[in-house]
């Protein structure tokens, strides 16, 4: 008789795929025998196994003071103001908008700790069912994206597989780090579906992957590939199986599943899978009573005046942002009896573009707030949208950037595309600024901001309170704490 390998315990806990607002149909393995787990392409079997790898990834993602908080803040788009003792934050901040971060960071240790602990339950299932090649695919690829994040991020970090047993891994250079993400997902290719899977990795997933690292190559090694994500981005668009969608909106929605438009998200749902935070992270206090919430706003981040300028009039996405006076949701003003005596707009609550200041004085009701995502009447603390990681309006204009750097003329064609959907007129050609500024009005908020500047050469030039930067803080540092239980690591040059 076939000797059978009992997971019923794993299973049941794994079974539950989801995406936002959908309850979906459960499955209970009662007893599943080896051979058939490694030899599966079913995709319930698949699904069900690989279940527990996405929940990290949802992790921190959404949150405040994690990998996204400092990809934005570090940016031209997104600020964190003092306002008073609120948000002084040890002046975390405030550093990080003006590029004097410290390895004692604490978003900067919060980040690290996201993508080893995503890494870690990766290798984990790696270990038990590596053996399939589907799952195994699936897995690798998986963990190449938590590796893109932490070359782009960290720049030199451990590469840690499923057969290591080191506790103090050696620091991996970012050369041999872009290796193993391309060997990794090219050799993961071959086996991933060419379908929508919409939560979970695919074919074009991987080869979004390879154009976030070919597209960044002579930031991350020194030697540009552009052809080489041109066609990565060409794979994506021959599929045929994504497309923008009519409203840009449509995306970013409470129920934003059904997008034909979304390649890969992060699957949050405010009851059974929290951590999306944004309404919390940047909407004012009083802003509970637009929307109902159940729980109070922090009155966090903002956009900058300069970055918010940077939209047309006409132009459908600067309802990215909540600008001008905002009114309980019965329509009635809303009054910040809190306000400051010297706030020019008075206790009126209305988002001004303009902020007086960084820090220490900056108004309560001062910068524009985060629009993009839905916040829907009566939401929880976390919200329920799912979080676009990957969407074709970025391939259309990572595909326009890849050739137009190669000097190719209807590069322009694929930007317009974009610009069309946004109501706005197209261009007659790119240029590295107009090139920039459409890649940062499609993709605010959405993390790529920073990797932006960094590729187009801007992230080290002066702005709105920041001073010009050292070229040694385009990666960030290592964390302390980490070079503290790891005497193995190296520290990045400028952060000794």
């Amino acid at each position: 008789m076939k000797k059978l390998i009992y997971y019923s315990a794993f299973i049941a806990s794994l079974t539950m795929v989801s995406t936002s607002c959908i309850e979906p149909d459960q499955e209970v393995f009662s007893s599943i025998p080896r051979d058939v787990v490694l030899s599966s392409t079913d995709p319930d079997v698949l699904a069900s196994l690989a279940k527990s790898a996405y929940s990290p990834i949802r992790g921190t993602w959404g949150g405040h003071n994690s990998l996204w908080s400092m990809h934005e803040v570090a940016s031209d788009e997104m600020v964190i103001t003092q306002k008073g003792p609120d948000w002084e934050d040890g002046g975390q901040w405030i550093r990080m908008h003006r590029h004097e971060y410290t390895p004692s960071e604490e978003s900067i240790n919060n980040a690290w700790g996201y993508c080893f602990g995503a890494i870690g339950q990766v290798n984990t299932l790696l270990r038990q069912f590596g053996e399939s090649e589907a799952l195994s695919a699936e897995l690798r690829t998986l963990r190449a994206l938590v590796y893109l994040w932490l070359i782009d991020a960290y720049g030199n970090v451990p590469i840690i597989l499923e057969t290591d047993d080191n506790p103090s891994p050696p620091t991996n250079s970012r050369q041999e780090i872009f290796n193993f993400i391309e060997s990794e997902v090219t050799a993961s290719l071959p086996f991933l579906a060419q379908e929508r899977t919409y939560t979970r990795v695919n074919y074009y997933v991987g080869q979004m992957i390879l154009a976030k690292l070919y597209l960044n190559a002579e930031v991350y090694t020194g030697t540009a590939r552009w052809a080489d994500a041109e066609e990565a981005t060409q794979a994506i668009i021959s599929g045929g199986v994504y497309s923008l969608e009519s409203d840009f909106f449509a995306n970013f929605v409470t129920d934003n599943a059904g997008s034909v438009e979304n390649i890969f998200v992060i699957n949050y749902d405010q009851d059974n899978a929290g951590g999306f935070n944004l309404g919390q992270m940047t909407l004012h206090y009083l802003s509970q009573n637009t929307y109902n919430l159940q729980e109070q706003p922090w009155n966090g981040y903002s956009s900058l005046e300069d970055f918010y300028n940077s939209f047309d009039e006409d132009d459908e996405r600067i309802d990215s942002f909540l600008e001008g006076p905002q009114f309980s949701s019965s329509g009635e003003p809303l009054i910040d009896l809190s306000a400051e005596p010297n706030d020019p707009d008075g206790p009126a609550l209305n988002f001004t573009p303009e902020i007086n200041m960084l820090a220490p004085g900056a108004f309560r009701q001062a910068g524009v707030r985060v629009g993009k995502w839905e916040f829907a009447t009566g939401a929880q603390q976390s919200l329920s949208n799912d979080f676009p990681i990957f969407r074709y309006s970025d391939v259309l204009l990572m595909h326009a950037e890849a050739k137009w750097r190669q000097g190719d003329g209807s590069a322009v064609d694929f930007v317009n595309q974009v610009r069309a959907r946004a109501g706005i007129a197209p261009l007659a050609s790119l240029n590295a600024d107009n090139l920039l500024a459409e890649r940062g009005r499609e993709m605010f908020a959405e993390g790529y901001r920073r990797s932006d500047l960094i590729r187009f050469g801007k992230y080290n030039d002066p702005w709105w309170e920041k001073p010009a930067s050292n070229a040694s803080v385009n990666i960030f540092p290592i964390p302390l704490p980490q070079l503290q239980r790891n005497q193995n690591l190296e520290q990045n040059p400028g952060y000794n």
